[in-house]
């Protein structure tokens, strides 16, 4: 017989509240084709992006990450001494280590909360979310702050055509913490490895270190080029329209609904075209409302789902109690969907 103690946490987890923060720099489609031979037409109609937001040199991601994970303690209605564990997902974050959580929770105040960071790209807040909710369940934390953050301007090549307009800057946080009734369903979440070039670094960073420029990329001056990410655009639009549908409707059934139960869709903010293939393909009746916040915050990679899921709340397009079903998906190739009641 086991001499250790079960857990002790609640028996189910929820969104408590929900917070955001974006750049106060907005950049128009206009600034992108100052360096590539595109429109604004063509980014609209192959995106769906007008806008996205670049952050300033103080608008590091700790310091965004900090105003959206306030807000969203604040909406929880806690304090930041309750926290319990922090999660933060990005890819942005240059420093190898320490990990850029244990920076936040300090500054939030938490009283010396677990601290760490993941790396699932643009399906990081569904993996942080699964998270914090075995957490809460277990008992290991009464309150989980998850954050997806990411200054992925740092990161864009601004002469690659086919990626410059994509890609924008932000955090977006929500507090996880005890229910009393099922409000974050199963999770199905995986990752699919063969396909993991579609969607990468252009170079590693111990190139750098190797002194041989030869290989790296260069700029129209001759300069290496800071790594940027690439992708392949067709194969992860294909992968992301026929795939990640059928993972929205295995996380529906997983929740034990339908389509017609939902009142809220919020996959991640990749691309219009794939966020409308999905609507179609999952056969989402009309009065389900669908977050299409890339048309004014680009794709901010594991804070787009809670971006846009803050803004639907701020706007009234959704409310507090809705059925949502959630979704990201990208590099590695990565997947999580499941399905949550907001906050």
């Amino acid at each position: 017989m086991s001499k250790i103690k079960p857990s002790k946490g609640a028996p189910y987890a929820r969104i408590l509240g929900v917070g955001g923060y974006r750049p106060t720099r907005v950049v128009p489609n206009e600034v992108i084709l100052e360096r590539i031979d595109s429109s604004d037409e063509w980014i609209r109609s192959r995106s769906g992006i007008e806008t996205r937001h670049w952050a300033g040199p103080e608008e590091t991601v700790a310091a965004m990450s900090v105003e959206a994970a306030g807000k969203a303690i604040a909406d929880a209605g806690i304090s930041s001494e309750q926290v319990g564990a922090v999660v933060v997902s990005t890819v942005s974050h240059f420093s190898q280590t320490p990990a850029v959580a244990t920076e936040i929770a300090d500054k939030l105040g938490t009283d010396k909360a677990a601290a760490f960071d993941i790396s699932a790209g643009c399906a990081g807040f569904g993996y942080g979310l699964t998270l914090a909710k075995g957490m809460v369940v277990e008992g290991s934390a009464e309150y989980v702050l998850v954050i997806g953050v990411e200054r992925l301007s740092d990161l864009t090549d601004l002469e690659d055509r086919a990626t410059a307009f994509l890609f924008g800057d932000g955090a977006g946080a929500v507090v996880v913490g005890p229910a009393q009734e099922p409000a974050i369903g199963p999770t199905v979440w995986g990752s699919e490895g063969d396909k993991s070039e579609t969607i990468k670094q252009t170079v590693p960073w111990d190139r750098f270190r190797l002194g041989d420029v030869s290989e790296l990329p260069l700029d129209g001056e001759g300069n290496v080029k800071f790594p940027a990410i690439t992708q392949e655009g067709q194969a992860v639009f294909r992968w992301a329209v026929f795939e990640m549908a059928k993972v929205a409707q295995q996380a529906l059934d997983a929740a034990g609904i339908s389509a017609d139960d939902l009142d809220v869709f919020i996959p991640h903010q990749a691309n219009v075209r794939i966020i409308d293939s999905m609507v179609k393909t999952l056969k989402l009746p009309e009065h389900v409302t669908v977050a299409r916040d890339i048309r004014t915050t680009g794709n901010t990679s594991a804070a787009s789902i809670p971006l846009a899921m803050e803004r639907l709340l701020a706007t009234g397009e959704a409310k507090s109690g809705d059925t949502a079903l959630v979704i990201g998906f990208g590099a590695g190739l990565v997947y999580a969907a499941t399905v949550v009641t907001l906050p």
